[in-house]
């Protein structure tokens, strides 16, 4: 693989060839339903080509897309934290080829090397934080009141 993917960026090479190790590619063709809400999160994915929405079911209403995951991005986290169970739904907005994990597997291999776990549990919180500041910022964007300024967004 000649290119590098954000969050394998985050990890020791060591950490990065051990969890490249348990992958393997995938393709999923425009309008495919990746993973569903409430669903066990068994596989994860690092996207290499094509966008993923990111959903949440609203009663009454479609599934609304709170978010979109292109190159390099990390599809699911819920695999790494009990009961396992994914929170948000994904679709592939176009087709999508990508790097499938298995959880069960990197789990595994994270709790017999804590050197490896700690740098893939770092990386994967990097990107919670960063998603998560990412998130903050939008809603301040659609709820400040207008004029009000975004000091408060850039406040750590």
């Amino acid at each position: 693989m000649s290119t590098m993917h954000s969050i394998l960026e985050r990890m020791t090479p060591e950490a990065r060839e051990a969890l490249l190790a348990h992958s393997h590619q995938v393709t999923f063709p425009a309008g495919t339903r990746i993973l569903r809400e409430h669903q066990r999160a068994e596989r994860f994915w690092i996207t290499e080509c094509g966008t993923v929405g990111l959903e949440t079911h609203v009663p009454g209403h479609k599934n609304a897309v709170i978010d979109t995951l292109g190159y390099g991005e990390l599809l699911g986290w819920s695999w790494m934290f009990r009961p396992y169970t994914w929170h948000l739904g994904a679709t592939a907005s176009c087709e999508v080829r990508a790097l499938e994990f298995d959880a069960a597997a990197v789990r595994g291999l994270c709790s017999e090397d804590s050197v490896i776990g700690r740098s893939v549990s770092t990386a994967v919180a990097g990107v919670i934080a960063d998603r998560l500041d990412a998130t903050r910022t939008r809603l301040l964007d659609l709820f400040a009141p207008h004029g009000s300024g975004t000091p408060l967004a850039y406040a750590r």
